[in-house]
């Protein structure tokens, strides 16, 4: 589904989030301060790309999506940043990486995708070095009610209908909706990220709540 609408991707979603998008990422940032990052389920590399060159460190940016690693290489390119930033395929249920590898671990609104998302935060926190940090921005659903309401006709009605007009796949926007009305909300993910073993969890809402900001630290 996401190497088809690989190639509109990042200007439906800075469209579709009003530019906000950028705003989320930026305010991400000051959890991360390693030297080596890796960025899971980094789709076309926004992420990775601003953590680079906000950062000035190495990330290794992975995805099972080659369609999107296709868009992020090219966009590395594009930024200059291919000696900082490199991509390749890969499960986040099952990292090719060495115990205590990297000090930030980073998801930007990927682990609601995730199959075994229990197991993939295992995994994320074996390759963390002891005292570093998972950082991690995901869709939300606003509390307040009119708000809620808003946002939940923004994603049912006309998301939908902006995909279709840029990719062509209704459908894959149709599943985003489905996608963050089925996610855990904070308490209970935050209840999940203690229980694989994360400690000093915290927790901020951004934007009303359209989208959350995770940190959890290995201990």
């Amino acid at each position: 589904m996401f190497d088809s609408i690989a190639p509109e991707y990042d200007a439906f979603n800075h469209m579709a989030s009003l530019g906000i998008d950028r705003v989320w990422r930026r305010r991400a940032l000051r959890w991360i301060d390693g030297p080596q990052v890796l960025d899971v389920a980094c789709g076309t590399g926004d992420f990775a790309i601003l953590i680079a060159k906000e950062r000035r460190c190495g990330v290794i940016g992975i995805d099972i999506s080659e369609g999107m690693l296709k868009e992020m290489r090219q966009k590395v390119l594009e930024e200059h940043v291919e000696r900082e930033v490199s991509c390749e395929t890969g499960d986040c249920a099952s990292l090719r990486f060495k115990d205590g590898t990297f000090e930030n671990v980073t998801v930007a609104f990927g682990i609601r995708n995730f199959e075994n998302r229990e197991a993939c935060l295992k995994e994320i926190l074996r390759v963390l070095r002891t005292g570093g940090s998972f950082v991690m921005l995901e869709l939300g659903i606003p509390r307040w009610k009119r708000m809620r309401r808003i946002y939940e006709w923004y994603l049912t009605k006309i998301m939908p209908r902006i995909g279709k007009r840029y990719s062509g796949n209704r459908a894959a926007y149709e599943y985003l909706h489905a996608s963050v009305r089925t996610f855990p909300g904070p308490k209970e993910w935050m209840a999940i990220l203690r229980k694989v073993g994360f400690t000093d969890v915290r927790h901020r809402a951004l934007s009303f709540g359209i989208c959350r900001l995770y940190v959890g630290k290995k201990a």
